[in-house]
């Protein structure tokens, strides 16, 4: 691939022009918001300028109810040799262009599996997609030397191919993605009208949880819009959950003790099937998931304590696997929770307490 098109210069479409013109593929930039396009050529993804020729690939990178019109238009130009979307959803985009009568060989559609909760190309960066899953969605009809193009964006992005059937897609997302989104805004919401005293009690188990509520509201509900009914069906049986866990946990209010113990035996029920689906999350680089110790060391808020902490632990040769924060509440400090491998929880301890820091048990 030596040229490229992205239409569609918010975060991920940006973040690939990034990585492609890193690699040496002389990208071509165009939003319906001309200031996007410069914004983005600005940061080095690329030119605003138009193709003298045709280009080897398009990239639609705008949102789900918007992609069928964007790639009908570039595809009627005869802009590239080859079309893509990135869209988040996949089987209704495909269905609109196939009601639209277009000759769909030169197209596939794909979807990366990365992003952030801010949106627009000042949040876009080349390494994005590293090491995530990128779905492509060829049909019967998708042309060869289409879905060789597809093929080599991902490995120029450094992520991983997944091939998929475009409504296999479309259930997956619901349920790993779209409905975590609604579920962790929801809960974020109860914190709205909260008092101030329950607020500042707030830890990292609620952080983690309503972490990707800060996303934006309008380009979520042009994606639930896109997919609506394989998310109502995840929410369903999450209503479901809910419902018998409102019972047991009323239930534990009984003075009745049999209908504590049934109240109890539900809420460890919906808790130990929680321990199962979570073991099925992949772990590091996509590996199956690993059981690592937990070495919490006090770290003071200053300048240059995280790297100096993660140097101290490349000295005792440990290899930090994951790394979390937990703040303090009105104090200048924090605990810096290190994942490690069991084997070298010890070792790491050990060494961290010669070198003046404090670790928690």
């Amino acid at each position: 691939m030596r040229t490229a098109v992205v239409i569609g210069t918010g975060l991920i479409g940006t973040s690939a022009a990034l990585t492609l013109a890193s690699r040496g593929v002389a990208v071509h930039l165009v939003d319906h918001d001309p200031e996007r396009a410069r914004t983005a050529a600005a940061l080095g993804a690329g030119t605003d300028e138009p193709p003298e020729g045709r280009v080897d690939l398009a990239i639609v990178a705008v949102p789900p109810a918007h992609v069928a019109t964007a790639l009908a238009d570039a595809m009627h130009a005869g802009i590239a040799r080859g079309y893509l979307d990135v869209a988040s959803v996949k089987g209704g985009p495909r269905r609109e262009l196939e009601a639209l009568g277009l000759d769909l060989t030169p197209y596939i559609g794909t979807h990366p599996m990365a992003g952030k909760e801010r949106s627009g190309p000042l949040a876009a960066t080349a390494d994005l997609f590293e090491g995530r899953p990128w779905v492509l969605t060829p049909t019967r009809d998708t042309d060869t030397e289409v879905l060789n193009l597809a093929l080599e964006l991902v490995a120029l992005c450094r992520a991983v191919p997944v091939v998929m059937d475009a409504d296999a897609h479309d259930r997956a997302v619901a349920l790993v993605s779209h409905t975590p989104q609604l579920i962790s805004s929801m809960v974020a919401a109860r914190l709205e009208e909260a008092d101030d005293t329950a607020v500042r009690l707030c830890g990292q188990g609620i952080r983690d949880v309503t972490r990707i509520a800060a996303s934006d509201p309008r380009m979520w509900v042009e994606i639930l819009s896109a997919n609506p009914g394989p998310v109502a069906d995840v929410l369903a049986g999450v209503a479901a959950d809910l419902d018998e866990t409102v019972q047991a946990l009323r239930a534990l209010q009984s003075s009745d003790e049999s209908k504590r113990q049934g109240g109890a035996e539900g809420i460890e029920d919906v808790l130990r099937r929680g321990n199962a689906g979570r073991v099925r999350v992949p772990g590091k680089h996509g590996a199956a998931p690993t059981s690592y110790e937990v070495v919490a060391v006090l770290i003071s808020d200053q300048p240059g304590e995280l790297a100096r902490i993660f140097a101290d632990a490349g000295r005792a040769g440990v290899n930090i696997e994951d790394v979390r924060i937990e703040h303090a509440t009105a104090q200048q400090a924090g605990l810096v929770q290190l994942m490690v491998e069991p084997a070298a929880a010890t070792v790491l301890s050990a060494s961290l307490r010669e070198r003046g820091w404090s670790i928690r048990q």
